[in-house]
């Protein structure tokens, strides 16, 4: 008895000792941007079929590579086989497919595969049809490799696509290729696809729309001539490097010359549009039952946005406003426009009201409120036609929660899908019967599941336990979220102490930041590696912070627009609040508060280490802006009007003009071959510190575009910034 108590004893010791082990583990920069060992698995998304209840699925594996048919309600089951490897192949060689669209009569597939990006969105592929009747598998056209936006027409005979600026109709009965346009030339004329700031500030590339009765094609053209070339060197060991020359208009520069057109299948005739004075076509859309096409337009200021109603029913095209909104400030372009089946009607949202909500938007310019209160609508996902619901998401519970909801189009039967804090998103399928919910909160990674559209749990897909299980075994501090008194009210934050606090000691701050339009921090929603690297950070005995300021979003349109032609100085005002308001706390080393930021978040650090010295004893800029009138003009210009209006918005918030009261330890971070924000901000604002003879710290990453990334580039950059805080902070 006494052996087999020892025994006992020493396992229970062996127990414990492995357990503490366990909850022992530390953080590292290896661990989470070269091994990432905290990556999250995430879910593919549904190809829905037309019936509304099954789904295809694509299943990639080393050896094989297979589509599947599944039920929504059977989930777990093996699904049928629709495709095989040895069916998804060509000439011998089985195709590495990145994604498909089936036809509308599901007899045919687009396969999209060899995926090369261009820019964010942008990409050119190589597509392929397979036929279910005659089960053969053929190019779209052989004669034209790196194509872009490859769709079927609705009655499943052709393929719309772009190729070399250009668009193209694939005759699927025929095997023929015709030309709708021939004009496009690099860096002069696009057709069908959009210019480098229609996609990096509208969100959208695609530039061509099917008519309801595949009879005709809206497209945009693209007149870039005009528009100034930059250039960007791509050092790769060649004794002279390779050049990116591509059209970016800056503010207060020239932009591409925008015509919309339709292009009539039967007549071969392309037909431009007449519409009144506008500077942008940032959507598009065609009724699904009716030949009326619904276009959007905004003058330069972005200010006033129009609704046009276009007849193609006629040979002369005849559009005519039906809506029109103004603002005082700007009007953000969204994706939740959606036309309803009466081709009378569509779905919108906007802020006239304060806040974000949704509007029926009648083509006789009636309008009615759909949602109301004091929140915000994040985005409309769709409706359901037969029962006349519309599924959206909003910040209704507050500017860091996101929830998932269904209303009536008539305004009555609010119900919420899911819970209403934390972070939710949602992935309706076809028909809107059912939804992949995505859901997570600040300490929780995402967990995916199945959804009936009522709300009812049909699968959970994916729970990521194994994150979840690893996750225990580090000691892992707590977000908080908190509030900090600003100028201009409360600002809403999240804290993160270490783990073992004692508020009887003092300890430096990390401050985390963005602060530009459109892009909030403080969410209750898993941060992923920046959480993790921010949990390392309190491991080495910092608190760290980040702070929503005046500008930002989920909290109306007066916080959201009060930055208008002054972005930096509130939001400035606001981060030297927050330190002022830390640096009263007893716990705070208000001597030792740092402060870093990326993109806009790099401008504001950059801001606040210059003219909001000396708040910050140590700063940390990532491919900051350094002043907008270096920036593209769609997004500079929305919020600050152009420099020859704005000269003072311009100048009197650029770190540049304040580069000579640099205090505190600076570090600078750009890549060269940033197509997005150029590395010519960089430049800028070290030119200024040598003319005032000021040191600073930098370090340049060579041909990495504006999310640094690649290879080992991300541990390299993490581990620099690790060990620049713990020297300077």
């Amino acid at each position: 008895m006494r052996f087999l108590k020892s025994i006992n004893l020493i396992a229970l010791i062996l127990v414990v000792t492995t357990s503490t082990i366990k909850a022992q583990q530390t953080l590292s920069v290896e661990k989470i941007w070269k091994n990432f060992e905290f990556s999250k698995k995430g879910v593919a998304g549904f190809n829905g079929m037309k019936d509304g209840q099954h789904f295809s699925k694509l299943n990639r594996s080393k050896d094989s590579t297979t589509i599947t048919l599944h039920s929504y309600t059977n989930y777990q089951g093996e699904g049928q086989a629709l495709l095989s490897n040895k069916e998804l192949t060509y000439k011998g060689q089985t195709l590495e497919v990145d994604g498909y669209e089936f036809s509308a009569d599901e007899t045919k597939l687009l396969i999209t595969t060899q995926t090369t990006p261009i820019y964010r969105r942008s990409f050119t592929a190589t597509y392929f049809i397979y036929d279910f009747t005659t089960k053969k598998m053929s190019p779209l056209d052989e004669t034209k490799t790196g194509c872009t936006l490859a769709q079927f027409s609705p009655n499943g005979k052709k393929v719309a696509f772009v190729y070399s600026n250009n668009i193209f109709i694939r005759d699927l009965e025929s095997n023929t290729t015709i030309a709708v346009t021939t004009d496009g030339k690099q860096n002069e004329i696009i057709n069908g696809t959009t210019d480098w700031v229609y996609e990096e500030e509208f969100s959208i590339t695609k530039g061509f729309e099917w008519s309801y009765d595949s009879q005709k094609i809206a497209f945009l053209r693209f007149d870039e001539s005009q528009v100034k070339e930059f250039n960007i060197d791509y050092f790769k060991g060649k004794l002279y490097p390779d050049k990116l020359t591509y059209k970016y208009p800056k503010a207060g520069e020239d932009n591409s010359k925008v015509v919309a057109f339709i292009h009539d299948l039967g007549t071969k005739n392309s037909i431009a549009l007449s519409l009144n004075s506008y500077e942008y076509i940032p959507r598009f859309g065609w009724s699904s039952t009716q030949n009326t096409l619904v276009i959007q337009t905004l003058n330069r200021h972005q200010n006033e946005l129009n609704f046009y109603a276009v007849d193609a029913s006629k040979s002369n095209y005849p559009s005519s406003v039906f809506f029109t909104e103004k603002s005082d400030t700007y009007i953000d372009i969204d994706d939740n426009m959606f036309i309803l089946p009466n081709g009378k009607e569509l779905i919108r949202t906007s802020e006239i009201s304060g806040f974000k909500h949704i509007y029926k938007l009648g083509f006789d310019g009636k309008q009615t409120a759909i949602t109301t209160g004091s929140w915000d609508v994040i985005e409309v996902y769709g409706l359901n036609d037969k029962a006349n619901t519309i599924y959206y998401a909003s910040a209704e519970k507050g500017a860091i929660h996101k929830g998932i909801y269904k209303i009536g189009i008539n305004g009555k039967n609010k119900s919420a899908l899911s819970n209403e804090t934390g972070y939710n998103s949602a992935q309706f399928t076809p028909g809107m019967n059912y939804f992949v919910l995505d859901k997570s909160d600040a300490s929780t990674p995402n967990s995916y599941e199945l959804k009936v559209e009522n709300g009812k749990i049909l699968a959970v897909l994916e729970n990521n336990q194994s994150l979840k299980d690893k996750l225990k075994t580090y000691n892992l501090t707590t977000k908080e979220f908190v509030e900090f008194n600003g100028p201009g009210g409360k600002l809403i934050g999240w804290m993160m102490k270490p783990i073992n606090f004692d508020p009887s000691k003092q300890y430096p701050v990390y401050i985390n930041i963005y602060g530009g339009p459109g892009h909030n921090t403080v969410l209750n929603q898993w941060g992923g590696n920046d959480y993790l690297y921010h949990q390392l950070l309190t491991q080495h005995g910092y608190i760290v912070v980040s702070v929503d300021p005046r500008g930002t979003q989920y909290r109306g349109a007066a916080h959201k627009k009060a930055t208008y032609l002054n972005m930096g100085k509130l939001e400035l005002e606001d981060f030297i609040a927050t330190a002022n308001e830390l640096g009263k706390l007893s716990y705070i080393d208000k001597n030792r508060i740092g402060i870093q930021g990326w993109s806009y978040g790099g401008f504001m650090t950059s801001l606040a280490m210059t003219k909001g010295a000396p708040t910050f004893k140590m700063g940390i800029a990532v491919a900051p802006v350094t002043n907008w009138k270096y920036y593209d003009n769609i997004y500079t210009e929305r919020f600050m009007r152009t420099p020859k209006e704005n000269i003072g918005g311009y100048e009197d918030n650029s770190p540049i003009k304040y580069a000579r009261n640099l205090k505190g330890k600076y570090l600078l971070v750009h890549g060269t071959a940033d197509d997005n924000v150029h590395y010519q901000n960089a430049l800028e604002i070290t030119n200024a510190f040598i003319q005032a003879n000021i040191q600073f710290d930098q370090f340049t990453y060579p041909n990495r575009n504006h999310g640094i990334y690649g290879g080992n580039t991300r541990n390299h950059l993490y581990t620099m910034l690790l060990e620049y805080t713990l020297k300077n902070l």
